[in-house]
């Protein structure tokens, strides 16, 4: 393949950033120790800021845009890897500073990738994507506080997106009685087909609360931040603990200590891009024995690769629910 597609981000003079697909060579990949055939990419939401032209996510310019990718080796300099190795990579600075995974190759360092673990393929390993690679982090991240199942229930917020999907499927399959919020209330069959006990609608925890609130759970994950952040803190059980992994409502977080101070809760903030790499792989060996794929495949879809721009826009106003697998190969 001398020539190959990719989905590039470009800034004008102005500083008006423009996505289009173009046709680049191996010659114009950066710099890397490992070349890659790419397959699979996905689409998160960060994809969405990207794709949307207006973000301040690209450092670099231009730039390919798509924060995952899973593909087979071509070449590699890398001790770790071989021609024919199946690999995934996630964050890394893809699409901020590193050219990322909507193309139909590329060259990365060999300390980022990870070999697909047992029993995922390189469909599934995007199926879960950044998006489920963060809700494990997050169930990681809850566990180490020391927190269980017999504490109380646990919270998703943004359930029916990819983070929260995934959230709620693993969390029902270690015991944990899941309460599901959502803006989406018509996905409540969707959401309890993946193991939701209980489903609750977005407003009782968007809009401006009280420093606290009636205590309901002990943990809790939360790809929304803002006030739905907020809220999550002060409604959990004392010494419970909050993950925090995303921001659909905003970077915000207008609250006080109150919750912190007065029950002990904690914040957990999760790092997916730059996570220690002993962390990534704790937590896909995670995936590959307590995710089920079988409700993976129902949360997920399957799109071309040229369909990319159009879902990206779509997840934008929350019009995904679940996964979505991009063919590119």
């Amino acid at each position: 393949m001398s020539t190959f597609k990719a989905l590039m981000v470009t800034k004008d003079e102005a500083g008006t950033q423009h996505v289009d697909w173009t046709t680049i060579s191996e010659t114009e990949l950066m710099d890397g120790d490992v070349t890659v055939r790419v397959t699979h990419s996905t689409i998160n939401y960060k994809d969405g800021l990207v794709l949307s032209g207006k973000s301040g996510v690209p450092r670099k310019f231009p730039m390919i845009a798509g924060i995952d990718l899973a593909g087979v080796v071509e070449t590699s300099a890398h001790l770790g890897f071989k021609p024919g190795d199946m690999v995934l990579l996630n964050g890394y600075g893809l699409s901020e500073t590193h050219f990322g995974g909507y193309a139909e190759k590329a060259r990365v360092k060999g300390d980022w990738l990870i070999k697909l673990p047992t029993g995922i393929d390189a469909h599934h390993a995007m199926a879960i994507g950044t998006a489920g690679y963060t809700a494990m982090l997050s169930v990681l991240a809850l566990e180490k506080h020391g927190l269980k199942p017999s504490d109380g229930p646990a919270l998703v917020t943004g359930a029916a997106g990819g983070v929260g999907s995934v959230a709620i499927t693993l969390l029902a399959k270690l015991g944990w009685h899941v309460i599901a919020s959502t803006g989406r209330i018509e996905e409540a069959d969707y959401l309890k087909s993946l193991g939701a006990a209980e489903i609750i609608e977005r407003k009782e925890l968007s809009e401006p609360g009280r420093p606290l609130g009636k205590e309901r759970w002990a943990a809790g994950i939360d790809s929304v931040g803002s006030h739905t952040l907020v809220n999550a803190i002060g409604m959990t059980k004392a010494h419970g603990a909050i993950a925090c992994c995303g921001l659909a409502q905003g970077m915000d977080l207008p609250g006080n200590v109150a919750p912190f101070i007065l029950r002990g809760v904690a914040l957990l903030g999760i790092d997916s891009v730059m996570c220690p790499m002993p962390l990534r792989l704790e937590a896909w060996k995670r995936l590959s024995v307590d995710l089920d794929l079988k409700k993976l495949d129902a949360m997920t879809r399957t799109i071309a690769f040229s369909e990319v721009i159009g879902e990206a826009a779509t997840i934008l106003k929350g019009g995904i629910r679940g996964r979505v697998v991009v063919n590119i190969g």
